[in-house]
């Protein structure tokens, strides 16, 4: 018996049909949640569903792994959400459990139990038949069920499940992802029992899985276009836009965003190097002022520094950047690049202390960014001097968060530099490496020097997240006296009595030497 029939609107004809065509249940029985009609399939879903719901003389699935591969927004995680359901629905039987898997970088719902869980409450056979729950979807009639479950395969273990999805199987990248992937493995003791992958192309050398599955779908003979199957797998993989919202306005927007690595992967998808160049070129030199130079000083201008610092080997960099509110962009602002090496190791007095010192004597400096690691003592030094030191250990999560604002930064024209051979340089040595968290900066060559390039990074990133912070105001009080009147910010409203001395305490400063006064007004029954 099938989940679907024990909905009182289908008869015993209507789900024969069903299970004889299962792209008409879809067509006819679910409703799209974003448009509220029915869905209409291409015919490379229709293709892939008809193979996918084939069956050998004993009833069982002829294709117990299934893996459809397509370019990004080609809807592939309704389509597994679709197919889960018509799984469930039509093939399962009794007690039919399917379990929609989180990848590496997601929480414990995934997307495609999302899009299950909005065709069910869109679609009014289905709404009416089952119980949404936040990780579960139920269908009393049949205890069916699907179920959402997090990247951890030992709360799985034991598990019959009918159709086991994996929805972006690229972001699988770690030993949990892949011992996940064997506890579900398809089960002998039910006739219906599968893994179904969506995804696009990954990374090649980093999530093994999902390339290892390409290569061997690669390897089926062909049944259709970009469709192959054979022992016991069903493998769609297309590098060409699949729907008509795929269009060339589209695919021009995507190229001009994207990096030559990220399009190739996941617009044509194609599984590339995670390493590339940081920045195109072309993008950085339309950030370059023609008539721009370093700024001497100017007391009355905020600015971020951010130090990269080395004793040895690699160079260290100072790097001083503003947010200009006229242009909403970030400045350049100064840069000082130090070069050590083993027979002359850095003085960080002589150089990063006094440049950081210079800097607070010529600007309003708001904070100095450094790396605890690298110079915790010269930051004491500083602090006690007065700098506004403020750590930022260079960590992997906060480098990404760093290499992704530079990175967007420059791409988006919203970073002003001016002309520098040295920067021109470092830029051009810099790669990105994509991590599940974003860009990294990195060097292809251990000789190249891009510490400049990371001290940029960190100061931009503060100069963006700290300037919408409004720094306090503070007011100082107002006093009455009754020899000098209203006092206030240094001024009073008759001037002060003879032999009085200046303080560091405003209401103290026009209290002549025979004044009486009480510490706070009200505080005290003494009168100044």
């Amino acid at each position: 018996m099938s989940a679907i029939a024990a909905f009182d609107d289908i008869d015993s004809l209507m789900l024969a049909r069903y299970r004889a065509d299962p792209c008409a249940f879809i067509e006819e029985c679910l409703i799209s949640p974003y448009d509220g009609q029915p869905y209409r399939l291409i015919d490379a879903e229709r293709r892939f569903i008809k193979f996918a719901f084939q069956f050998d003389d004993d009833g069982r699935l002829v294709h117990p792994l299934m893996l459809y591969g397509a370019i990004k927004k080609s809807r592939k995680t309704e389509l597994a959400g679709l197919l889960t359901l018509t799984t469930v629905l039509l093939f399962g039987g009794k007690f039919a459990e399917a379990f929609v898997v989180a990848n590496d970088e997601q929480q414990a719902i995934a997307r495609c139990f999302t899009a299950c869980c909005r065709i069910v409450a869109a679609s009014p056979l289905l709404k009416r038949e089952a119980v949404i729950m936040a990780d579960k979807i139920g269908f009393p009639a049949t205890q069916s069920s699907i179920t959402a479950i997090a990247n951890d395969y030992t709360g799985i273990a034991g598990g019959h499940p009918t159709l086991s999805v994996f929805d972006e199987l690229w972001g699988f990248v770690h030993e949990r992802g892949r011992r996940l992937w064997d506890e579900l493995v398809p089960v002998p003791s039910r006739r219906v029992s599968a893994r179904l992958v969506t995804s696009h192309a990954g990374f090649e050398g980093e999530g093994m899985l999902l390339q290892e599955l390409y290569e061997r779908g690669m390897a089926l003979p062909e049944v259709g276009p970009d469709l192959r199957a054979g022992d016991g797998m069903l493998f769609f993989w297309s590098h060409q836009p699949l729907h008509h919202w795929q269009d060339d306005k589209w695919l021009k927007q995507m190229r001009r965003e994207l990096r030559p690595n990220q399009y190739l992967r996941m617009i044509e998808n194609r599984f590339t190097s995670n390493e590339a160049a940081f920045i195109d070129m072309a993008d950085w030199r339309k950030c370059i002022d023609p008539n721009g130079g370093p700024l001497v000083a100017d007391k009355t201008l905020p600015v971020w520094v951010a130090v990269d610092a080395s004793v040895k080997r690699d160079s260290t960099a100072v790097v001083a950047t503003t947010f200009d509110r006229n242009t909403n962009k970030v400045r350049l602002i100064a840069h000082r690049i130090f070069q050590p090496s083993t027979k002359e190791p850095l003085d960080f007095e002589q150089t990063i202390e006094r440049t950081i010192r210079e800097l607070c004597q010529r600007f309003k400096v708001r904070a100095v960014y450094y790396d605890p690691y690298q110079m915790m003592a010269v930051a004491q030094r500083l602090q006690k001097a007065g700098a506004p030191m403020k750590e930022f250990p260079q960590t992997l999560p906060n480098l990404t968060a760093i290499g992704s604002n530079l990175f967007e930064l420059i791409k988006g024209g919203n970073l002003i530099a001016y002309p520098n051979n040295e920067l021109q340089l470092a830029v051009a040595r810099c790669i990105a490496v994509e991590t599940p968290r974003g860009w990294r900066i990195a060097k292809e060559k251990a000789a190249h020097r891009i510490d400049v390039i990371v001290a940029l990074a960190m100061s931009a990133f503060a100069a963006i997240e700290r300037s919408h912070v409004q720094p306090v105001k503070i007011v100082s009080p107002i006093f009455y006296s009754k020899q000098l009147g209203w006092l206030g910010d240094g001024q009073a409203s008759t001037p002060p009595p003879p032999g009085y001395q200046r303080t560091q305490e405003p209401w103290r400063d026009f209290v002549g030497p025979d004044a009486v006064y009480s510490h706070w007004p009200g505080s005290g029954p003494k009168e100044w």
